[in-house]
Formats: C-alpha cells, structure tokens, sequence
C-alpha cells in the first residue's frame, strides 16, 4: 500500500528521527575533540579515543604523546607511506611530522609521570560514581599487559573517558562501585557516551548533557550510578 506522504514530508520525518537518535562514534570524537586546546600535549588511549585525533581543529597545535617513545605524531598513513617500524601504544602504525622526537619508554613515562601531559582520553570498561576507573583487564581473560594506563591515569592532568553507555550483554558501565580490577581511584573527570556526558567531582556524577531525543529517564534505565541531571548548554 502506498504511503499518502509526499516526498518532502517523508524527508522531514527521516530527519527527525535522526535528530532524535544516540550520538554516532563519530559524533562522540567530535565531542571529546572540543576537550583540545591549543599547546595542548594529550595521549589517546587505544580504540575508539584513538580516532578523536581525526577531529583536532586545522587551527590548533596539539602535541599527541605515545607511551612507546614517540611525541608528535601525525595522521594515519596511506598505504603507501605505511612504515611498521613507525607505531603507536596500540601497534598501529602511524606518521611523523616535521618535529616529532623519539626516546625510550623511561623518558616517556617520565613525561606521564612528572605531570607534563595535559590530557588523556581513554576507554574504559567500568567507572563508578566517584570516579573510580576499571579499563585494563577482565579476570580470567588473556591479558597482554597492563599498558599505560595506571600511568596516565596518576599523572595526565585531566581524564576524559570516550565509551559506550551499555556493554555488549546490555549491562551498565556507570557503575556505583567498579567489579573489575580497578586502573585508578577517583581519577575520571568526565565520561562521553552516545547518550549523554557526565562530569565527575567533589559533589558526585553529574549528567551535563544529553543527546538529541535521549530522556534522562531512559538514561537512569540503563545507568547504575547515581547522578545528578545537570544540563547546560555550554559544557566546555
């Protein structure tokens, strides 16, 4: 049976319906992109903060810092300018600029450790109300390493977690209290979702925004922490 709907009505219903959706990832690392500012020197953690490089403004100078020994690092290469020898924390390969410098792992976490790195992005499998990150391992899984994430997390001046809302079995990541082996106590300053952001501090977790169509009851649905709604509209 044929719609009565013209073909401009049927465009604006489609419109509306993807106003009133969960941001995208890409949408997400346009977000946690806005946490730059220019002379910035930042580390992404591995998986989806990784792609927030994308979204540095042409405008700005921001200095990506990599635990293997590399700060500076520039745009993931072609297939032609691939070099394997040239790789981030997350083995993938990546490019030099102009400045780049390269030095060992102790120089690099002294950089972590001394409190030279403004801000870090990362995953994370659990936070909790207060703040608490769970992001390197699962008990009884294959565990590589534990990274540099405990690093981070005691010395990077700022913490910003990119991750989804829900795991993959449905089950909340905000959490009252972390069950996995935690990263660091009270570290998280702010969580990014696809459904909203929530910022982390002396009076607790507060949801600071929410994406387009999202109500807060359905985010309480889906979140075990506690948290205050706390909407602005400008949140930087």
């Amino acid at each position: 049976m044929r719609s009565g709907l013209s073909g401009v009505q049927r465009r604006k219903i489609r419109q509306e319906r993807l106003a009133n959706m969960p941001w995208t990832r890409e949408e997400m690392c346009k977000i946690a992109a806005a946490e730059f500012k220019d002379g910035m020197y930042a580390n992404l953690g591995i998986g989806m903060p990784t792609e927030v490089a994308n979204f540095i403004p042409s405008h700005m100078n921001v200095t990506l810092h990599s635990e293997n020994g590399l700060l500076g690092m520039g745009p993931f290469p072609a297939e032609s300018e691939v070099d394997p020898d040239l790789i981030n924390a997350g083995k993938q390969t990546v490019t030099a600029l102009p400045d780049s410098s390269y030095f060992d792992s102790a120089t690099s976490f002294a950089m972590i450790r001394g409190g030279h790195i403004d801000l870090a992005i990362l995953g994370a499998m659990e936070v909790a109300e207060n703040g608490d990150l769970a992001n390197w391992m699962i008990p009884g899984k294959m565990v590589k390493g534990m990274g540099g994430a405990m690093d981070l997390v005691a010395g990077v001046k700022r913490i910003v977690v990119l991750m989804e809302h829900n795991n993959k079995s449905g089950e909340a990541k905000l959490l009252k209290k972390c069950k996995l082996p935690l990263t660091g106590v009270k570290v998280v300053n702010r969580v990014i979702t696809e459904l909203g952001i929530f910022d982390i501090g002396e009076g607790g977790m507060k949801l600071v925004k929410i994406a387009p169509g999202i109500s807060v009851e359905e985010i309480k649905k889906r979140t075990e922490a506690s948290f205050t709604p706390a909407i602005r509209d400008h949140i930087l």
